[in-house]
């Protein structure tokens, strides 16, 4: 078959969770195969595999060492990859499959959050040529030493992606449990609306405020690259979700989603000297601590002093304190407080960088039900606005019912 009838098709854990929905894939791939595509596939593995591999380890070790870590975890996606090539053999369609090891997935080294550097393609494609599906372990690799190593929670739609650059096709198929990417948490709002396209800004920024359909990386990658991603439901044969450039898409909505997250929680360092290098040596430790920080917020008080906010994962929060208390001592503030309850409530969108208006009308709508703003932070395509956690939910229906409900 021709290189240009390539697809990759990534399914994730609740697509295989047990021998029913495996088999049900295998439909699916046949179909495909039977379409006149030549077929790569990435899977995750079965159902809570993950979660349940690393509880069992946390038997033995409150720290395991990321290594051996690695190596377990990567054990999951290599029953699920067997299982379906056994499955697709049952109902007639050759197939093959392979670890991130054996097709030589290449990493950085950084283990449990790994960085694909390279992909080797030759046994992948004399697969191809003998007419076989490729089914191969999504999250890993290994490294120059062959080390198993993984790329992170997510990281299977990230495989994915890096296959469909090394294989020169734009076709590459998320499957999820839903069918698509919708204007908000279905859990949260009632009647979200299911978008037929969206730009990968808009998606990088709707991952990176809280929501879960594709990895962020994943997005970055397929950007880099113009891979158009298409999210759909392994559960049914409807249409999903287009992730595209934005010259490409059709429609381009004022907002195109409303995210709130509750991962994360925020600082302030009171009354720190107001001169240059202070906010430098703060932030250059948080980062040496490889601590990510989202938001950050500076203002200037009397007698030449600052105050920073910014937020922190809550996983990070008293690391983050530590440091701070630290640089403390160095630098004099009066203060360092800290809100573990917050939310971040978002609005997203293309359609910003043409419209007017937005920040002052999220801002009224907030105000109208007494939803105290925090902090504000900004971008072409987004504003993000820090309140109390008791208002997330509230937060988002309100702003979701004024910008998309309309």
């Amino acid at each position: 078959m021709s290189e240009e009838r390539i697809i990759v098709q990534k399914y994730g854990g609740t697509s295989v969770k047990d021998p029913e929905r495996i088999k049900a894939v295998a439909q699916r791939i046949k179909a495909y195969r039977e379409s006149g595509y030549s077929v790569v596939v990435v899977l995750s593995a079965m159902g809570k595999t993950t979660d349940e591999l690393i509880d069992l380890a946390s038997e033995f070790s409150e720290n395991p060492s990321k290594r051996e870590m690695d190596m377990l975890l990567s054990t999951g996606e290599q029953v699920s990859v067997a299982l379906l090539a056994i499955a697709l053999h049952e109902i007639g369609v050759d197939a093959v499959s392979y670890t991130g090891s054996q097709v030589r997935v290449r990493t950085d080294g950084n283990f449990s959050n790994g960085r694909i550097t390279n992909i080797s393609t030759g046994r992948i494609h004399k697969s191809l040529s003998e007419g076989k599906v490729v089914i191969i372990t999504g999250f890993q690799g290994i490294d120059d030493d062959e080390n198993i190593v993984t790329l992170g929670r997510g990281g299977s739609d990230t495989s994915a992606v890096a296959l469909a650059v090394v294989l020169k096709t734009r076709d590459c198929e998320i499957y999820t449990d839903v069918d698509g990417v919708y204007t908000a948490d279905p859990r949260v709002i009632a009647s979200p609306k299911k978008l037929k396209e969206i730009s990968y800004d808009e998606m990088l920024e709707l991952a990176r405020l809280g929501a879960g359909v594709l990895h962020s990386r994943s997005v970055e990658f397929a950007k880099k690259f113009s891979i158009k991603l298409h999210v759909r439901s392994s559960f049914s044969d409807e249409e999903g979700t287009s992730v595209m450039p934005t010259e490409e898409m059709m429609e381009k909505f004022v907002i195109s989603g409303i995210t709130s997250k509750q991962d994360e929680s925020k600082i302030t360092v009171r009354d720190i000297p107001d001169k240059p290098g202070i906010a430098a040596r703060l932030f250059n430790e948080l980062g040496k601590q490889k601590i990510y920080v989202n938001m950050i917020v500076q203002s200037t008080g009397h007698d030449n002093r600052a105050s920073i906010s910014f937020t922190v994962k809550k996983d990070d929060l008293k690391k983050s304190i530590d440091i701070c208390n630290t640089m403390n001592r160095e630098f004099g503030a009066t203060a360092i407080e800290f809100k573990e309850d917050i939310a971040i409530v978002s609005a997203v969108g293309v359609g910003m960088l043409s419209s007017y208006g937005v920040a002052g009308k999220m801002f009224s709508i907030l105000s109208e039900q007494n939803i105290n703003i925090e902090m504000i932070s900004t971008s072409e395509i987004g504003i993000s606005c820090v309140v109390d956690a008791i208002y997330a939910e509230l937060a988002a229906k309100v702003l979701h019912k004024a910008f998309i409900e309309v």
